[in-house]
């Protein structure tokens, strides 16, 4: 009866923790900060996994240093809770 009940507890507990698990999409989920890069070739203001990297390829930008964006240094990139985000400073 013991061995039954404590099944059913472990049971129990695994289904709640699994419930409770925040589904992270697979665009922006890291482990590491250098999983995360700019997830728009100009002005970005958000954070992509590098196997989402845009193609930057023959992409001109203006030399704008847009606020709220990581042009001119103004930010980067860093991996906060499984999650690639930006960081502006």
């Amino acid at each position: 009866m013991n061995k039954i009940f404590l099944i059913v507890m472990l049971l129990m507990f695994l289904i709640l923790i699994n419930g409770c698990k925040e589904d992270i999409p697979e665009k922006i989920y890291c482990n590491k900060d250098s999983n995360c890069i700019p997830a728009t070739c100009c002005h970005p203001s958000s954070c992509v996994n590098i196997n989402y990297r845009p193609d930057c390829e023959g992409l001109m930008c203006s030399m704008e240093c847009a606020p709220e964006t990581m042009d001119c240094g103004q930010g980067h990139c860093e991996c906060a809770g499984n999650k690639c985000a930006v960081v502006i400073e």
